[in-house]
C-alpha cells in the first residue's frame, strides 16, 4: 500500500497513486471512514420534512404513514449509483453528464444545459429556504424584523462556507444531525404529554399499506417531498470525491488490485448511505406523527411556514413557553442546516459547471477554491433578495420542488448510463440490488410525472 504524500495539498478531484489507500476492514475503521451521506442528511432534514411532511400528516392522519417511510427507503439506490460511479470513475457530475447520450451544443451535453435553465428556478426555492429561517428566527425575537435575520442568515450562511473545506462541512453537518435529530425526538416526546398524545396502535396502523382513494395524490406527492431528491443525489458524487473514496482506491486500471479496493471503498460508501437514510428517515418519520397527532386531530392544515408558528403554540398551550421554545430552537437548526449544506452543495456543483463549459480550470485547485469562495457570497446574497423582493416563501419552495421532479428525469436517466454503460463489468451488482434499482426509478418517476401534471 502507498502512503499518502503529506508534502502536497490533497486534491481529491486529481487521482494519482501517492494517495491509494486500503479500505477499512473492520466495522469501526469502517465509522471513521463515514461522512458524506450525514452531509446529505443536513440537507435533506429542511423544508421537505418540517414543513411539506408534516403538512402530510396533518391531511391524511397515521393512514399514509408507511408512504412516507417508503419514499424515504426507495430513493437510496440512485444515490448508491451516483456514489459508485465517482468511486470507480474519479469523475465529478458535469463531467460524467457530458459524456451521456444525445445531443450537444458548443460540445456541452443536453443534460447540462437542461440542469443550468432548472438552476434558475432553483434559487427561488433556496430563497424560500433563507426566508423561513428568518420567519422562524422572528417568532423566536419578534423584536428583530425579518429583514433584518434575512441579512443576519445570509452572512452567517456565507461565512461558514467561503473557508469551509470539507471537514469542515462534514464537521458542522454532524453538529447540526445531532442538534436536530435529539431535539425532533424532543418534540415527539413532550408531545406524549398533551391532549395529542399518540399510540403505539397509531403508528401500527399508519404501516398497514392502506391507502384511501381520495388520499392517492397527497401519496404520490410525498415520494417527492421526502427523503433523498434530485439535488441531493448529485451533491453526493461530490462529497464522495472530497471524503477521498476515489483518490484512496486511485486512477483507473485493469488490475486485481483496483478491484479489491474498488469494491472496498463502494462497500464503505454503501455504509454511508445506508446509516444516514436511517437518520434522515426516523427524523422525517417524527415530523410527520407531529402533523398527525396534532394538526389532523384539530382538522387543521395550516399553509407553508405558518405551520411552525402552529405547532409550536400547541406546545404554549399545554407545557409552556420553555416545551415551544424546544421545537422554535429545532427549527432554526433543522432550516438553517438545509441552507448550511446547499450552499456548501451549490458551490462545488457550479464550480464544476463553469469548469465544464471553460470559465475556468475546475482541476486546478487554486482556482476551483477561490470559485468556490465567490460563489459562497453570491448565491446567499441573490437567494436573500429574492425572497426579500418576492415575500412569498412558501410559493418559492414550490416552484423550486416542481423543478427538481423534472431533475430527477435527468437524475435518472444518468443513473441507468451509469449503471449499464458506464460501470467496470468486476464492479456489477446482484439481482436484488438491481430490483431495488428499478423500484427506486419507478417511485420517483411516479412522483415526477404526478408533480408535473398538477402544473399542468
Amino acid at each position: 500500500m502507498k502512503e499518502v504524500n503529506t508534502s502536497r495539498p490533497r486534491d481529491p478531484y486529481l487521482l494519482t497513486e501517492d494517495d491509494i489507500k486500503e479500505p477499512p476492514t473492520t466495522f469501526w475503521e469502517t465509522i471513521k471512514q463515514l461522512g458524506p451521506g450525514f452531509i446529505l442528511s443536513a440537507a435533506i432534514v429542511g423544508s421537505g420534512e418540517l414543513i411539506a411532511t408534516t403538512t402530510l400528516g396533518a391531511r391524511a392522519g397515521f393512514v399514509t404513514f408507511w408512504v412516507v417511510i417508503l419514499s424515504c427507503l426507495v430513493k437510496v439506490t440512485l444515490q448508491l449509483e451516483f456514489g459508485k460511479h465517482a468511486i470507480s470513475s474519479g469523475e465529478t457530475v458535469m463531467t460524467a453528464l457530458n459524456k451521456l447520450p444525445g445531443w450537444n451544443f458548443r460540445e456541452i451535453n443536453w443534460t447540462i444545459w437542461t440542469w443550468l435553465f432548472i438552476q434558475l428556478f432553483k434559487l427561488l426555492q433556496v430563497g424560500g429556504i433563507i426566508g423561513g429561517v428568518a420567519i422562524t428566527l422572528n417568532i423566536v425575537f419578534p423584536s428583530v424584523s425579518v429583514t433584518v435575520w434575512t441579512i443576519v442568515t445570509t452572512v452567517s450562511a456565507s461565512l461558514l462556507v467561503f473557508r469551509g473545506y470539507y471537514k469542515f462541512v462534514e464537521r458542522f453537518s454532524l453538529v447540526m444531525i445531532a442538534f436536530f435529530t435529539v431535539f425532533t425526538f424532543l418534540s415527539v416526546y413532550f408531545l406524549q404529554y398533551t391532549t395529542y398524545a399518540f399510540a403505539w396502535d397509531d403508528i401500527l396502523f399508519g404501516l398497514e399499506l392502506h391507502l384511501p382513494t381520495a388520499l392517492v395524490g397527497v401519496a404520490i406527492a410525498a415520494f417527492g417531498i421526502t427523503g433523498v431528491g434530485g439535488d441531493e443525489i448529485m451533491y453526493y458524487h461530490y462529497w464522495c470525491l472530497e471524503k477521498g473514496y476515489a483518490a484512496y482506491t486511485g486512477p483507473v486500471e485493469k488490475s486485481p488490485e483496483w478491484t479489491r479496493r474498488a469494491k472496498g471503498w463502494i462497500r464503505v460508501m454503501y455504509w454511508d448511505a445506508f446509516l444516514s437514510m436511517i437518520v434522515y428517515t426516523l427524523v422525517t418519520a417524527a415530523f410527520y406523527i407531529l402533523g398527525a397527532a396534532v394538526l389532523h386531530t384539530q382538522n387543521v392544515v395550516p399553509e407553508g411556514y405558518k405551520m411552525i408558528e402552529t405547532l409550536s403554540g400547541m406546545y404554549t398551550e399545554t407545557m409552556g413557553s420553555g416545551a415551544q421554545n424546544v421545537f422554535l430552537v429545532c427549527a432554526v437548526v433543522v432550516l438553517f442546516s438545509t441552507l448550511f449544506s446547499a450552499l456548501a452543495s451549490w458551490t462545488r456543483i457550479f464550480a464544476d459547471a463553469f469548469g465544464t463549459l471553460g470559465i475556468f480550470d475546475f482541476y486546478d485547485i487554486e482556482q476551483r477554491r477561490r470559485a468556490i469562495a465567490i460563489f459562497a457570497w453570491v448565491f446567499p446574497i441573490l437567494w436573500a433578495l429574492l425572497f426579500l423582493f418576492m415575500q412569498l416563501p412558501v410559493l418559492m419552495v414550490i416552484i423550486g420542488g416542481f423543478f427538481t421532479s423534472v431533475l430527477l428525469l435527468i437524475v435518472i436517466f444518468a443513473a441507468v448510463n451509469f449503471r449499464y454503460i458506464r460501470l467496470d463489468e468486476q464492479l456489477k451488482p446482484g439481482r436484488f440490488y438491481d430490483i431495488a434499482f428499478w423500484l427506486s426509478i419507478s417511485a420517483i418517476l411516479l412522483a415526477a410525472v404526478y408533480s408535473i401534471i398538477q402544473v399542468f
